[in-house]
């Protein structure tokens, strides 16, 4: 039996680049793009040595890029640089009193701006504060804080004297700390007294406390003041930041590191055991950073951008961070929840600001349909030019939405699929060139050598889903899993070892034009009847249903079929949650699609279980839907209660 994936969602309509921000973006024909991204595969020593030769280097390599060894790839081999340079010192001369962050606390009227002067200056202090702490090139540091300029702050810091930054979501329990903080070996946890989140204190500093028992490694713990909540500081151990920021001096050299050093650890969870260490290192990530975010947000000097996500996810330490101070942005922060304290909060922010490049995930936009137009129409959203989705596909419906309500048909929209291992965007639209049909994700940036395969690693043809693979190397790409090589290698290279493809874990296909769908995870495609289907096009054709608002598609344990499809559905206000919407539902679906992927099981849910990120827990529905208790890491899911009545309601 073939393992291709069968494609059945058939989307038709296409989106040209507005004539007007075609005119002036940095790529401007598609010709443009082809030569340019050839010349990246065919020639990659020239492509990435024009674009590394952008950025400022302390030594030149010797050698761009060294795959002699594969799956690990060296790449500036020999070179010398420094991230925080990149992202500050580079722009002194020239942009120093331009705003490189601005902030806005959850509270409102709480805002905040530093120039590339400023955050250059807090950068350097605190350099300083960590070596006082005796932080020294090589070590690791925790940072688990609030969406704080700090936060910022501190993995810059980090960066710039060699350190090593593990940054842990903030929403994380003590016990998902203690994994995380032991197996890095942290010496130092940076925190907060606590952060605000839907109007409520978020008490960082008791979790850390809690988590420290356990924690051999940390001799020191430095906390900001963010909150003024009272907390427990234990004597030689832990550190006020604004006490040590006090008498510290401004002038921190940045260190002279090799491409390779490493630059940060982030932990991503799967379905079972630890949670796995993902390693960059600090040349070919920045050169990755600096041209994805330069080309697929064409960014102008004038631009204020935002990235609505958390830095404690990999999106936030590319692309609120590190990509735009490369570029010498301005990019804008927010502490809170989007619907805090009225669903129109995040529309508030980009109408004050005036914002121009707005980068969010398909659950924010799905949220933002669910609590009606009115809410973007009360603003003025006339600066934005440029949208962008990442996180997962996003449904066809929900792309026009955001294209028609929130960019008034005249922004082009960046689909962008990458992961927290590549480091960076790798399949794209480029604004001002790739005409864009809703829900695909369009085509490879640059260096990116991107194909669909079988279960036997041959080239499919299009029209015929399997299995997204990557068969060159990119500058970004991650160099192992820490401590756990070997897993690394059975991850994410054992599939095609024989081919040396890293294997994604999507399932993908390309259309008739060339152009990629993501499918969804590889563990998420169902078998029905010997068909292999994509969760994804179902679920984009429940959501294309006026009731829906969101759904999640699993499989099931189903006696005749071999599997099931089950689907999670919420559905918008004032809309009934009755069988007779179910059976609507049902022939949508089969409408849409055609009978095979029609759902067995439609079970209405007020919400889905997501991780803190806001990716839907598939998983933890599949086990509601057999009927099963849930097992495995459950540290990312943001909501126990969600899952907890999904649970009632089926035994009712």
């Amino acid at each position: 039996m073939s393992q291709n994936i069968e494609s059945v969602l058939n989307e038709q309509r296409t989106f040209n680049p507005p004539s007007a921000f075609a005119a002036k973006a940095a790529v401007k024909s598609r010709e443009e793009y082809e030569r340019l991204h050839k010349q990246s595969l065919e020639e990659p020593e020239k492509f990435w040595g024009d674009v590394a030769c952008q950025l400022h280097w302390f030594r030149k390599w010797d050698r761009l890029l060294n795959w002699d060894h594969p799956p690990h790839a060296k790449w500036f081999e020999g070179g010398k640089t420094n991230l925080a340079y990149n992202c500050l010192d580079r722009h002194l001369a020239t942009r120093a009193n331009k705003v490189a962050i601005l902030w806005e606390g959850e509270p409102e009227g709480e805002r905040r701006s530093l120039t590339y002067a400023e955050l250059h200056r807090e950068v350097c202090k605190f350099g300083n504060v960590l070596k006082s702490r005796g932080v020294q090139a090589g070590d690791t540091v925790a940072i688990y804080m609030p969406l704080v300029p700090e936060l910022s702050i501190a993995m810059l810091a980090c960066a710039r004297i060699g350190a090593i930054h593990s940054i842990i979501f903030g929403g994380f329990s003590a016990p998902a700390l203690v994994d995380r903080i032991g197996d890095a070996s942290c010496k130092v946890v940076i925190t907060a007294d606590g952060g605000w989140r839907r109007g409520s204190i978020i008490e960082l500093k008791k979790t850390v406390d809690d988590a420290l028992k356990n924690s051999p490694t940390v001799k020191s713990c430095i906390v900001f003041r963010r909150t003024n909540s009272p907390v427990e500081m234990v004597s030689g151990r832990d550190f006020w930041w604004q006490d040590l920021m006090a008498n510290a001096s401004d002038q921190c050299p940045a260190a002279e590191l090799d491409a390779e050093h490493p630059l940060f650890i982030l932990y991503t969870s799967g379905s079972t055991g630890k949670p796995k260490g993902i390693l960059h290192t600090t040349g070919g990530y920045m050169t990755g950073a600096y041209l994805t975010t330069k080309y697929v947000f064409d960014l102008r000097e004038e631009d204020v951008y935002w990235c609505t996500a958390d830095i404690g996810w990999v999106t936030g330490h590319i692309y609120v961070v590190y990509g735009p101070l490369c570029n010498g942005a301005t990019s804008l922060m927010y502490e809170g929840a989007p619907n805090h304290p009225e669903v129109d909060r995040f529309w508030s922010i980009v109408e004050r600001y005036k914002v121009n490049v707005f980068y969010t995930a398909p659950t924010a936009i799905r949220a933002f349909m669910k609590w009606g137009e009115d809410a973007p129409k009360k603003h003025d959203l006339s600066s934005l030019r440029l949208l962008g989705s990442v996180g997962e596909p996003i449904n066809p419906e929900a792309w026009i939405w955001y294209h028609e309500i929130i960019g008034g048909g005249r922004c082009p929209i960046v689909d962008t699929w990458w992961q927290t291992e590549t480091g960076s965007i790798l399949i794209t639209p480029l604004p001002g060139v790739t005409p864009t049909k809703p829900g695909s994700a369009t085509f490879p940036f640059f260096g990116v050598d991107a194909a669909v395969v079988n279960e036997k690693g041959e080239e499919l043809p299009n029209g015929q889903g399997g299995f997204l693979v990557i068969r060159k190397p990119w500058p970004s790409m991650l160099r192992t899993l820490w401590g756990d090589d070997n897993r690394f290698r059975e991850v994410y290279w054992s599939r095609f070892a024989d081919k040396g493809y890293y294997m994604a874990g999507d399932g993908a296909v390309r259309d008739k034009d060339g152009y990629f769908w993501i499918l969804g995870r590889i563990d998420d495609v169902l078998n029905v009847s010997g068909h292999r289907l994509s969760t994804m096009e179902v679920e984009s054709a429940l959501v294309a249903h006026e009731a829906v608002v969101e759904a999640a598609v699993v499989g099931f344990n189903h006696e005749i079929k071999g599997e099931g499809v089950a689907a999670f559905v919420t559905v918008g206000p004032g809309r009934e949650k009755n069988p007779k919407t179910a059976e609507a539902l049902k022939k949508h679906v089969r409408d849409m699609i055609g009978a095979i992927a029609v759902p067995d099981q439609i079970h209405f849910s007020d919400a889905l279980p997501k991780t803190r990120s806001g990716k839907i827990m598939r998983r933890l529905l599949r086990d509601v839907a057999n009927g099963v208790e849930s097992k495995g890491d459950m540290t990312t899911l943001e909501d126990l209660n969600v899952l907890a009545k999904l649970r009632q309601q089926e035994e009712e």
